[in-house]
């Protein structure tokens, strides 16, 4: 079992209330546990993290510095959690409840969390491997404890109600917190190991992160890195309730949501992709009306590459072909390139192996003014792991180096509209 899933939360709010008192009998007044219970959650706690939280000293209790690093990410956790209980009481109205926080249990919590995620008891159970009577029982105590139905069943799946929709994202932030400190912890030990969970939309480099990935494993080599691809609203959901750490690629004009932050790193200039036999490509230059009269494949509406394709058009004095082929998958479009006349845009870096190969050229600019900013998107109250700090410090570091790179080796153009 890991140290995160075993931890108990009377034992954080004893430890919260230890750090924040300076001991042991101080701290007594503020929980619901005697002196030689609360004495025994420290050291419980300190077993499972395997590091000593406080220096034991006649005037009190001086924490650690583990205990620095973690106490903060629990009083996050514990707050996400209290914040999450209290607004799912709060849609069916009920009168509130002091501390009604400390009835639940972090089991209760990860039991609701996977039962959503799987859409049914028996699937949740599987993965987490415990039994499905066990799963059902967390669920119903955490409803019975906070005294509001959590889930209802829909035909063969069973869904959360709309009070726990609305204390699931703050409860998996709570969790995401907690698994963070105790990343801390690891890395404080053996300045190895942690986890960098990234989730990289289609458009991103094809060239770069591969070398951010490179260099950050080669300089920590214990740390641990996911790489999850997919589409923009579907990571950002999991940005937002923190089972990614951040987003790697195009970034949004605007916002979309007000929680999240981003930050610009290098611009990306998109460019007209087709193989390197086709038709535009032999004649060595073409007039713009001639791209109407090939099919092209272009991710569908919403994705920031099919407004910038749509512009490009327009600002030519033409309306955008029809599209026989919506696709957001760069695998997936440049396989369609190669079977036929087709065209698409894209990053240069994102064919530079077919190009490489002599299987894909440019045959234009898209314009300068669909040029797109490429960067990273975290949540706005996001506070990294150290493991973390040291991923965003190489991603800079490796742009940066880039920036000055001259792209624009490229022989065909067409000639501006007239």
């Amino acid at each position: 079992m890991s140290v995160t899933l075993a931890l108990n939360l009377k034992h954080l709010h004893a430890l919260v209330a230890v750090h924040h008192h300076g001991g042991i009998s101080a701290a007594v007044p503020h929980v619901n546990l005697s002196q030689p219970a609360l004495t025994q959650a420290i050291a419980r706690l300190e077993t499972q993290l395997d590091a000593p939280l406080f220096d034991r000293q006649p005037g009190g209790m001086a924490p650690t510095e583990a205990a620095r690093l973690l106490v903060p990410r629990i009083e996050r956790a514990l707050a996400y959690i209290a914040h999450g209980v209290r607004g799912a009481r709060r849609t069916q109205r009920l009168p509130a409840m002091p501390a009604v926080e400390r009835y639940v249990t972090l089991p209760q919590l990860r039991a609701l969390a996977a039962v959503d995620s799987a859409g049914s008891f028996t699937l949740a159970a599987s993965r987490a491997g415990v039994s499905q009577p066990a799963i059902y029982r967390a669920v119903h105590d955490l409803a019975a404890a906070i005294e509001i139905p959590l889930t209802v069943r829909r035909g063969k799946t069973v869904q959360p109600t709309p009070a726990a929709t609305r204390m699931l994202r703050p409860v998996r932030l709570a969790l995401s917190e907690l698994a963070a400190g105790v990343d801390d912890l690891a890395s404080l030990r053996t300045e190895q190991g942690g986890r960098v969970t990234l989730g990289v939309m289609p458009l991103a480099r094809a060239i770069l992160l591969p070398q951010v990935l490179a260099r950050f494993a080669r300089a920590h080599p214990g740390a641990s890195v996911n790489v999850i691809e997919g589409p923009y609203a579907e990571l950002l959901g999991d940005l937002r309730e923190g089972s990614l750490d951040l987003l790697i690629g195009a970034m949004r004009d605007r916002l979309p949501v007000r929680d999240i932050a981003q930050e610009g790193l290098f611009d990306d200039n998109p460019v007209i992709v087709a193989r390197s036999g086709h038709p535009l490509a032999r004649a060595g230059g073409f007039a713009f009306p001639q791209l109407l009269h090939y099919p092209w494949v272009i991710a569908a509406t919403g994705a920031p590459v099919r407004a910038r394709w749509e512009h490009m058009f327009r600002q030519h004095g033409h309306e955008p072909p029809r599209l026989r082929i919506e696709c957001g998958s760069v695998l997936i479009t440049r396989g369609l390139l190669l079977e036929d006349d087709w065209l698409t845009l894209m990053s240069r870096d994102q064919f530079v192996i077919e190009r490489r190969a002599g299987l894909l050229i440019e045959i234009g600019s898209a314009g300068d003014d669909l040029r797109r900013r490429i960067g990273l998107t975290t949540r706005a109250d996001w506070h990294p792991t150290r493991l973390q700090q040291a991923f965003v410090a190489t991603f800079r570091q490796v742009c940066a180096e880039r920036s000055g790179d001259a792209q624009d080796d490229w022989p065909f153009r067409y000639p501006a509209a007239r």
